[in-house]
């Protein structure tokens, strides 16, 4: 699908994600193109698998994502995201049209002319829960009960963080979550962070499907947010969050095999795929909850190929309903005829 997230330009580095809130040297320069995640839920735990294709010159870059129970983490697998992005494909079909458009005879010759029309240390406030390497990432994973201790922990281990971010986590602290730091960071001296990079996955008990977006409040360009969901039911957003609404792309049951059963385990699921844009950031009302729909209603995408007028031997119909029509009028005309001139006769 993909379903993903976009930002501006690189003239200012990028500090927040859908996912997260992005943190970097505000000396370096540095965007996300594309994030797309991949969400799993049982209904006891929740797995967030997030892909993230960056560009810019920074050496090094890092988010943070609140999680509202203890976190392990690990490398993902990227063939998960292709398979669910095939799963969702639209199907194509080809769509005829009755009466001839202005590319069909015998309108074909205006084609010629074209109209004009229509992108520090830890303090008694930040506990270190571990801290582990996978290949380009530097994962902490904290506990904390106050925001600013939070902020001062980040930024004594190197994270330069948006002013703004302490007050936006304060919510996170107040409810006793936990927190994922990432530092990305390529392993060869002298690389910078381009491309698309490993998968990152996140799984932690959760009572509730949530997908944390508040702290993308600080983001200063307008956001999108691209989600697979995969659990037992169709599921959907209670709100939009101060966002579009949410857009459909795809709903049905899969059979999960290879990466999304290693993913999300055997036996059928449900998968709902969602897009979402955030116009104004800054009105994001908190994180997404998902909940199961009323009903497990499929949905999926059509893409229709105009295969031009519909034709009957070769023939376009609407020519053989027209020549039809006319012979039937002819018809009637000579019966009327007929029958007048043996009016006449008697």
């Amino acid at each position: 699908m993909l379903v993903g997230l976009q930002f501006g330009s690189l003239i200012n580095p990028a500090y927040a994600c859908g996912c997260g809130a992005m943190v970097v040297d505000e000396a370096m320069q540095v965007s996300v193109d594309r994030e797309v995640s991949a969400v799993h839920w049982d209904g006891r735990t929740e797995q967030i698998a997030m892909r993230l294709t960056v560009d810019g010159n920074a050496p090094e870059a890092a988010w943070i994502m609140p999680v509202p129970d203890r976190a392990t983490v690990e490398l993902g697998d990227s063939s998960l995201f292709d398979a669910l992005e095939n799963e969702i494909r639209p199907v194509v079909r080809t769509r005829t049209h009755f009466w001839p458009d202005s590319d069909d005879w015998p309108f074909d010759w205006l084609s010629g002319y074209d109209s004009a029309g229509a992108a520090p240390p830890d303090s008694d406030s930040v506990g270190v829960v571990g801290r582990e390497r996978f290949g380009p990432f530097d994962v902490a994973r904290l506990t904390a009960t106050d925001p600013d201790a939070l902020r001062d922990w980040l930024a004594d281990n190197g994270f330069e963080l948006p002013d703004a971010l302490a007050t936006e986590l304060k919510p996170y602290v107040d409810a006793e979550w936990e927190y994922v730091a990432v530092r990305l960071a390529p392993e060869e001296s002298g690389e910078v962070l381009t491309g698309s990079l490993d998968p990152l996955l996140l799984s932690f008990t959760s009572e509730e499907l949530v997908y944390p977006m508040r702290l993308s409040r600080l983001a200063k360009t307008p956001q999108s947010l691209g989600l697979y969901v995969l659990a037992d039911h169709r599921m959907e957003p209670r709100s939009a969050i101060g966002g579009q609404e949410p857009e459909l792309l795809y709903a049905g049951k899969v059979v999960p095999e290879d990466a999304v059963r290693d993913f999300a385990g055997s036996g059928d699921l449900f998968l709902t795929a969602y897009q979402q844009r955030f116009p104004e950031p800054d009105r994001i009302s908190g994180d997404h909850e998902l909940r199961r729909a009323k009903a497990d209603k499929p949905y999926q995408r059509v893409w229709y190929h105009e295969g031009g007028v519909t034709r009957v031997g070769g023939v376009p119909a609407w020519a053989l309903t027209v020549a039809g029509s006319l012979a039937l009028v002819a018809l009637a005309v000579l019966f009327r005829v007929r029958r007048a001139r043996s009016t006449a006769r008697r």
